[in-house]
């Protein structure tokens, strides 16, 4: 018997929680994205990503939006209206909607009817998971990456050692959180087959049951903070904690990035076995001092070991240095551009692939495993919606005629 497969109602926009449901894509399951309907007076109706970055000749299909939104559905249900609350219910009901998702400020949960209580009416099993900047107590604070990433530390620990504070070249706090998302909505998927499947004498009541997450993106950020926060209680100084240290790790010297002939390359030495591999190379030799043998005697001395390896990579190409590295098994990288990533072999073949409207394939991202439902599929995805696309596939679906649905629009329902 097959497995039902899983529908997916998500109220997003941005990147965080579209990036949470592009990984169930990923998995085979139907996503239906809701977005408000444009209002009186036109302007841009329904996620604003829809409109930023490179112009493709289509109004509402702008090229940042694409990506994170492949393969998925587009409805809209104006949901300040009870009558869009009330075609909530009915669509979640009648499409046996598993999962509802948001990020919307959590204190417009209840006033949109979008709340985990007001939905279970709809479906008692239903799993609800809202991301927001700092979770439910703080309800009216907004979470934008790059904000966020000061606020948690991260924006203070990136840059040059004596330059300005610089945020993460991606939105790191956004994907952070989407993957959480991603991973909490698995485990309560997981949790739902333990009790459907128990054992009658089990202690464990056999019905399916949902439940509410709630995603702070701000708690996200601060759990990645393991080799930094913790450091609060074993210093003995506030001079010893981490700030910016431009491309040299803060623990393991000397991991930098170095310049070759031909570009830069990161040389990454993570032991003191790896440094003695290293400076056995031939002409490296100068490097191995006997002060040097530890990473704690690397590190009194690591502004020399900078200079004297940079003198040393600076007679290679970086595809020399590279092969001499990596035939001694270190870690070892070129300084790449994205352009250089496409490239790449092991990139390239596993990139998701998408049809424009105007019939054009382009190659978008990898997944960041591979999945039965994409290797089934070529890697192929369907391509972005457009605003309300499947409003009326999805509204005939949940029982609406077309008369009904004509309705809908013309009552500014959806």
């Amino acid at each position: 018997m097959t497995a039902k497969q899983k529908t997916i109602l998500s109220l997003e926009q941005a990147l965080a929680l579209p990036f949470a449901t592009q990984r169930m894509v990923h998995l085979g399951w139907r996503v239906i994205r809701i977005e408000a309907p444009a209002e009186e007076g036109g302007g841009n109706a329904g996620d604003p990503n829809r409109y930023i970055c490179a112009d493709l000749g289509y109004h509402d299909l702008h090229s940042y939006y694409i990506a994170p939104n492949i393969g998925k559905e587009a409805i809209t249900i104006n949901l300040r209206k009870k009558e869009g609350q009330e075609l909530l219910l009915k669509v979640i009901k009648e499409l046996e909607v598993d999962v509802f998702l948001c990020n919307t400020l959590p204190k417009r949960y209840k006033q949109l009817g979008i709340d985990y209580e007001t939905l279970r009416k709809a479906n008692p099993n239903i799993i609800w998971c809202g991301i927001s900047a700092m979770g439910p107590d703080y309800p009216d604070r907004a979470g934008y990456d790059p904000a966020l990433q000061a606020l948690m530390g991260y924006t203070y620990m990136t840059g040059e050692t004596n330059g300005k504070p610089v945020p993460c070249g991606i939105p790191i706090i956004d994907l952070k959180a989407g993957d959480e998302a991603f991973t909490q909505v698995l485990l309560a998927m997981l949790k739902q087959n333990e009790k459907s499947s128990a054992e009658p004498d089990s202690k464990i009541p056999p019905s399916g049951g949902g439940g509410a997450i709630h995603i702070s993106m701000a708690q996200c950020a601060a759990s990645w903070l393991i080799t930094a926060l913790p450091q609060l209680q074993f210093v003995k100084s506030e001079n010893e904690l981490f700030t910016r240290s431009g491309n040299e790790h803060r623990s393991f010297i000397p991991c930098n990035v170095y310049p070759t002939k031909d570009g830069m390359v990161y040389l990454a030495i993570g032991n003191d076995s790896q440094w003695a591999k290293f400076t056995a190379l031939k002409g490296f030799e100068t490097l191995g001092k006997t002060k040097r043998k530890t990473n704690q005697g690397r590190m009194n001395d690591k502004e020399n070991i900078y200079k004297e390896i940079a003198e040393h990579t600076k007679k290679y190409t970086t595809k020399e240095f590279e092969k001499l590295c990596l035939g001694i098994n270190l870690a070892v990288s070129p300084v790449n551009t994205i352009k250089d990533v496409a490239l790449l072999e092991f990139i390239s073949k596993e990139m998701l692939k998408t049809k424009m409207p105007d019939g054009k394939t382009v190659s978008l991202f990898p997944s960041s495993t591979e999945t039965e439902f994409l290797k089934n599929n070529n890697n192929t995805l369907s391509c972005a919606p457009r605003h309300g696309e499947q409003n009326k596939k999805v509204y005939v679906e949940a029982g609406f005629s077309e008369r009904e649905i004509i309705s809908f629009e013309k009552n500014k329902v959806i």
